[in-house]
């Protein structure tokens, strides 16, 4: 079992830029497939960005291609997502989650452990 904690998240001004990041517990994280996800107030829950076991594989949304980027870094156990260019539309709480099966999409279905999430506001 995967255990998962978002941080990072916070007020920033449109334009502004953001990292956060998911710890995670467990010496198996490597065998992991990453994603990250984002619910924004009376929305649906959408997928941003997702991230093969090994780094070599990435999967974006249309809405942040070019402007958010995933990354993981296997010694520590924790996957990170870069915002740049950061719009009041990326308002949301952000959760990452973990894919024992290696999958890179946007099927929410597919994640088999979820953080807690980590709220990102853009004030405009």
């Amino acid at each position: 079992q995967v255990q998962l904690v978002e941080s990072g998240g916070g007020l920033v001004q449109a334009g502004g830029s953001l990292r956060l990041s998911c710890a995670a517990s467990g010496r198996t994280f490597k065998n992991y497939a990453m994603g990250w996800f984002r619910r924004a107030p009376g929305k649906e829950r959408e997928f941003v960005a997702a991230i093969s076991r090994g780094g070599g594989s990435t999967d974006y949304a249309d809405s942040v291609k070019g402007r958010f980027t995933i990354s993981r870094d296997n010694a520590k156990n924790t996957v990170y997502l870069q915002m740049n260019s950061l719009k009041p539309e990326d308002t949301a709480v952000y959760y990452c989650a973990a894919d024992n099966l290696n999958y890179v999409g946007s099927d929410f279905y597919a994640y088999d452990y979820w953080g807690q999430g980590t709220q990102v506001t853009v004030s405009s």
